[in-house]
């Protein structure tokens, strides 16, 4: 008989190697296969798939929680990218990047978070991808140590992802969808519902804050309130309207589905 082939699993976040959510990660697919974390060494939240092209990447070994852990001196991409070129040497079976401290729900994350980032990323390669996070109530806790993030808050999380991954790994990834997005409601149990969902326009009212520094100088700080109410279907709605785990399916595409003769017309 042949020896059975363990599934290769990467692991990546954004808020870095040391945070909560992370360990978390590795907790919910640890008994899926051979897990390798690559993350940033650092905070890299609101980085997208952001690539570092014009300085060198240091890899130093560390461990989070007692878990070998690679800790990248880059963004989720380069994590990912060194986690598959240089530490695997192999495209691994699964990438899963998470858990997020912080929901990432609507177009405006999905084109802003790095956790997001890292999991297109690996989708790029082919590579089956999950970003998995966790709605706060405290839109502060984005900015806290993720070091200091409640681990008990990522209970019913692990049990999602852990599933969802299973059946990724037996029955790979639904046609025409690259990443699988999970949102986790903040008071998410075991038996809360889950819905399959659509990208809301957005979840930021964008609006920006001018202050002066201390020579009376103007600067500025990108802020906004949280759209709260979108349409019944969207993973805006399913999280913040219904509390429920939002799973969005994405794909790399995003070529507008229209007939291309309305396009002519401007030609």
């Amino acid at each position: 008989m042949g020896k059975l082939m363990v599934p290769k699993i990467l692991v990546t976040n954004d808020d870095g190697v040391y945070s909560t959510g992370l360990k978390a990660a590795f907790d919910s697919v640890s008994d899926l296969g051979e897990v390798t974390i690559s993350a940033p060494a650092v905070q890299q939240s609101g980085v997208g798939r952001s690539i570092s092209i014009f300085e060198p990447l240091r890899i130093t070994k560390t461990d989070v929680g007692g878990i070998p852990a690679y800790a990248v001196g880059g963004t989720p991409t380069d994590s990912v990218i060194l986690g598959v070129f240089t530490i695997l040497k192999a495209m691994p079976d699964l990438v899963l990047s998470g858990f997020n401290i912080g929901e990432n729900i609507s177009t405006d994350t999905i084109t802003t978070s790095g956790t997001i980032g890292g999991a297109l990323e690996a989708a790029s390669y082919g590579v089956p991808a999950i970003a998995a996070s966790m709605q706060v109530l405290d839109e502060g806790q984005k900015f806290d140590d993720p070091r200091d993030y409640q681990r008990e808050r990522f209970e019913a999380g692990i049990k999602v992802v852990n599933r969802i991954a299973r059946n990724v790994l037996k029955r790979g990834m639904p046609e025409n969808v690259d990443l699988l997005n999970i949102n986790i409601p903040f008071h998410a149990e075991e038996d809360t519902p889950i819905e399959i969902t659509r990208l809301a326009r957005k979840i930021f009212k964008t609006d920006v804050e001018e202050r002066r520094d201390p020579r009376g100088r103007p600067y500025y700080w990108i802020a906004g309130d949280l759209i709260r109410e979108e349409e019944e279907g969207t993973d805006v709605h399913a999280i913040m309207q219904k509390g429920h785990v939002s799973i969005t399916p994405i794909s790399l595409d995003s070529t507008a589905r229209i007939d291309f003769s309305e396009i002519e017309r401007y030609l």
